[in-house]
């Protein structure tokens, strides 16, 4: 098992909400891997595999996010997650 940490910009004008969360949150499951995403990096995460946890965090537009990835190929998982959040900025 190995794990992997990306930090990355929010740019979506929004933040993160409903339908984003909805998206990255099933992504995360259906990873088979254990990821935790926070508002701050460094700052403790929450289950992202929660949808109400990940809208919970209250990301807007310019929050830097940190995702950490545990399990069976973390890397490409991590990678995947991040576009995940990130595409159509």
């Amino acid at each position: 098992m190995s794990t992997a940490t990306r930090t990355t910009v929010i740019n979506d004008p929004v933040g993160i909400h409903a339908r984003p969360a909805a998206e990255f949150s099933q992504a995360v499951t259906a990873s088979g891997c254990t990821v935790t995403i926070s508002k701050k990096p460094g700052t403790p995460g929450v289950n992202a595999s929660s949808i109400l946890s990940v809208m919970g965090l209250g990301v807007k537009a310019g929050d830097t996010i940190e995702i950490i990835v545990n399990g069976d190929d973390a890397e490409t998982v991590a990678d995947a997650l991040i576009a995940t959040l990130t595409k159509g900025e």
